[in-house]
């Protein structure tokens, strides 16, 4: 590409060509700045979900370890001791 094409006939002079120039530059990495920041807070925020996926899985995990463990302890009970149900005591 000629570069009569990007910057008008001899009626331009040599600093405003490269006024022009150095603006175009400019504006171009702005816009590719900002594009680059946009792709990086996106890939952080999905990121943070795969993050929030495995917190929620691991309290899961721990909750239905809690739910087995007092689950032991309830028929281990059960059997050490008389368990009546609320069904029951309601009728003595």
């Amino acid at each position: 590409m000629h570069l009569a094409l990007i910057f008008p006939s001899h009626r331009m002079s040599t600093r405003a060509k490269a006024t022009l120039a150095a603006s175009f530059a400019f504006s171009s990495f702005i816009i590719w700045a900002v594009h680059y920041q946009q792709l990086r807070e996106r890939e952080d925020m999905f990121q943070g979900v795969i993050r929030d996926d495995a917190r929620r899985l691991e309290k899961m995990r721990q909750r239905e370890e809690e739910f087995r463990e007092s689950s032991r302890k309830r028929e281990m009970y059960e059997q050490v001791q008389n368990v009546v149900s609320s069904d029951q005591s309601n009728k003595i």
